[in-house]
């Protein structure tokens, strides 16, 4: 959700805004812009609503040309898509962009009218840059004033400020929104995200919330939520040269779908044996505080919350442990008690998601035992204020609608179950090895999964003049049928909605006709036969049925039902294994709809506003 790059250098910068804006894309954005200082301080802006590829042909026919710099993609929040709302926005000398939302933002706009200022736009950020205007005349640097000015701000603000009268500076704050600074020789950089900067660094420091940070072409500088300068750690960044490269595939999540077996792979290494798991592996004093949990709380957003409703039925029938999964942005608006002896545990593919990060920071008040994170990102915040972090190695995922970040969620979450079934005496010698041999498994299985995706293909072109589409499971197969609905309806823009297949006659069947589709996961376990009973419920009333089940399952195709037969897996996988041919499945109604499978419109990769 929105992007910013910045760079002070003495080399031309423009450029290298523009591909970071081009590797930042993934996040959702619905304009772009650029701003530049030349060699004879001149301030030139540059702002295109659409792709970047756009503003990329603006600056170039332009001979667009600077050493400091400041450059973002925008998602609406204030204000429709359109040039005038895109940044970077200005007011006088002064040039800013913004990650976030300032929520007093009519009051200040109402103050600075009074002053004499006129607002182009409708967005909150031109708040930011008349009050940094006002504030320059009564203070004697740059860094004073944008001190003065976030002290007025109430909301997110990942904020970033040039002076064309002072280039060889830039100021940044970070508050809700993340901020990285990549380091160089005689240049230093600024990003939303590390991606954005690795053409050109591997060395980054993190801000932290509250801080705000003086960049120059040799120097750092960074200040506290109090004013005191401070030294933050820096990382040396192992991240994928080829993270942004979509290689021989069609589509980013084309690219990650088949990523899985390998991504799995990684995340299990060093964390199980051959049959057992090491729990130290799974973080720092792991063990500790495994054997004193009582209670489980997952907290999460989109598919991370679909991942920890599949990881419920694990924590009660494997480990024994009670297990509440709460949508973040639910759970940090009510009120709540907390169970003794409870482990917080939160997930999220970017480490950054706005409601999951402040619903942890107020759970931290609330007397939860330790925090936990499931994360694919190192550095990120939710890692950075957990007390450990079980990262799933994933790798740079690129595509809105998460693949590969939600099976190897369930994979590190299967572990995690294992480890705390194994420290609290529930899950014994044999249980554990039998877990651990079917993970052991999965990534093969997977690769079989894959193998699928002409067959799928063929099969989406029955959904291709469909408007809804309901999704059935039943125990732990119901949350996967709810991922599955997030996709197709994410990149498809295809109505659907996931049901628990026990509730079809509490409401759904009354939308059963031959215009909706209904998708089945069908593994063969104990609750097979309650659902086949779910399934003839839909075929009495004329439903279409695609039902992808297990080999042993006994379906049979007729004309009102197709069956995608599925090599039979461990129960205990079974779950990760289903979600494969779902991902195929949405990808290939998508393709067939002729949506944008990678940025779907309206919708961010990493979403760091309420």
């Amino acid at each position: 959700m929105c992007g910013i790059v910045g760079a002070v250098a003495q080399r031309d910068v423009s450029e290298i805004l523009v591909e970071g804006l081009r590797r930042l894309e993934y996040r959702g954005y619905d304009s772009a812009g650029i701003a530049v200082v030349n060699e004879a301080n001149e301030l030139t802006r540059i702002r295109r609503l659409g792709k970047v590829q756009e503003l990329a042909d603006a600056v170039a026919a332009q001979q667009f040309s600077g050493g400091t710099g400041i450059a973002h993609t925008r998602w609406a929040t204030h204000g429709e898509p359109s040039e005038i709302n895109a940044h970077p926005h200005m007011s006088g000398d002064i040039a800013i962009v913004h990650n976030g939302i300032i929520e007093n933002h009519e009051e200040l706009r109402e103050l600075l009218k009074q002053r004499g200022y006129v607002f182009e736009s409708q967005t909150d950020t031109e708040v930011i840059a008349h009050l940094m205007h006002w504030e320059m005349k009564s203070s004697s640097s740059l860094r004073e004033a944008f001190q003065r000015t976030t002290k007025q701000l109430d909301g997110a603000y990942g904020t970033v400020v040039l002076d064309r009268n002072d280039p060889s500076r830039i100021i940044v704050a970070r508050s809700g929104s993340p901020i990285v600074i990549g380091l160089g020789i005689g240049e230093n950089f600024l990003a939303s995200d590390q991606l954005a900067l690795l053409s050109v660094t591997r060395r980054f420091i993190y801000l932290e919330e509250g801080d705000v940070a003086e960049i120059t072409r040799r120097d750092v500088e960074i200040f506290d939520l109090s004013g005191q300068k401070v030294e933050r750690e820096e990382h040396e960044s192992n991240a994928e040269h080829d993270a942004g490269d979509k290689g021989k595939y069609r589509h980013f999540m084309q690219k990650e779908i088949f990523e899985q077996p390998t991504a799995l792979i990684n995340t299990m290494e060093g964390r199980i044996s051959a049959d057992s798991v090491v729990t130290n592996a799974i973080g720092v004093h792991a063990q500790e505080i495994l054997n004193k949990v009582e209670h489980v709380q997952i907290i999460a957003c989109g598919t991370s919350y679909n991942s920890g409703m599949a990881a419920r039925y694990w924590f009660e029938s494997l480990a024994g442990v009670s297990c509440d999964v709460e949508i973040a942005s639910e759970f940090r608006y009510r009120k709540f008690v907390t169970r003794p002896n409870s482990l917080l545990i939160t997930l999220s593919q970017s480490g950054e998601t706005a409601d999951t990060l402040a619903a942890l920071r107020l759970a931290k008040e609330k007397g939860y035992m330790a925090a936990m994170t499931v994360c694919n990102v190192a550095g990120s915040s939710l890692v950075r204020e957990s007390d450990f972090a079980f990262m799933t190695r994933a790798g740079t995922e690129i595509g809105v609608a998460s693949t590969k970040a939600f099976t190897t969620q369930l994979a590190a979450l299967l572990m995690l179950v294992t480890a705390l079934g194994k420290e609290k005496k529930v899950i014994d010698a044999v249980k554990e090895a039998e877990i651990v041999q079917a993970l052991h498994q999965l990534p093969a299985q997977i690769e079989a999964a894959l193998e699928y995706d002409k067959e799928i293909e063929q099969l989406a072109a029955d959904f291709a003049d469909k408007n809804h589409t309901l999704f059935l499971g039943r125990g732990e197969y119901y949350p996967i049928a709810m991922e599955a609905a997030l996709k197709l309806k994410e990149i498809s823009y295809i109505h659907a909605e996931a049901y628990a297949a026990g509730e079809l006659k509490h409401g759904p069947l009354a939308l059963i006709d031959a215009d909706m589709p209904v998708v089945v996961v069908a593994p063969n376990n104990e609750l097979l036969e309650k659902l086949k009973s779910n399934v003839e419920e839909v075929r009495a009333r004329g439903g279409l049925l695609y039902v992808f089940a297990d080999a042993d399952a006994g379906f049979v195709s007729d004309e009102n039902m197709k069956i995608i037969t599925l090599p039979h897996v461990h129960e205990i996988t079974a779950p990760i294994f289903y979600t494969v041919p779902m991902q195929l499945l949405s990808y290939h109604v998508a393709l067939i709809k002729g949506t944008d499978v990678d940025q779907p419109r309206n919708l961010a990769k990493a979403v760091t506003v309420e």
